[in-house]
């Protein structure tokens, strides 16, 4: 009979985080976002005139991969460049489509987050005080 492993935070972690992310690509599906849309929109919604490289840096993918993934954006109407000028810096922001849908996703998202606080209500406070103390960690 082979021996039990030990308990792995970050292994009970990642098998926490595959189940969850499945239920938020589950709840973005009927307004025709992906994890890695609603995140590009997001970013462009927190800071408008956001360039492709900083949000390339903010979503950790290529400053190609960003221009892509953009266009399609703004082929759907959710995202504008205001860029005067071909050549110049990009200064990207979200449509009012694009407000409504992140509005739609956001509600999709709090029942998520309400049926997974009810579910795990030490492990929510766990992850809010682990949050916290990464933001007030220097960087």
């Amino acid at each position: 009979m082979s021996e039990t492993p030990p308990f792995s935070p970050t292994v009970a972690l990642l098998t926490v985080t595959a189940a969850w992310q499945a239920a938020f690509a589950e709840a973005l599906k009927p307004v025709g976002l992906t994890s890695r849309t609603y995140a590009l929109l997001g970013h462009i919604r927190a800071m408008p005139g956001l360039s492709f490289s900083e949000l390339a840096r903010r979503s950790r993918i290529t400053a190609p991969s960003a221009h892509v993934a953009v266009a399609g954006l703004k082929k759907d109407g959710l995202v504008e460049d205001d860029t005067e000028r071909a050549g110049a810096a990009s200064h990207l922001r979200v449509t009012p489509a694009g407000d409504r849908l992140l509005a739609d996703a956001g509600a999709r998202i709090a029942a998520l987050d309400a049926e997974f606080a009810a579910k795990n209500p030490s492990l929510t406070e766990a992850l809010r005080a682990h949050v916290a103390d990464l933001m007030r960690a220097p960087r």
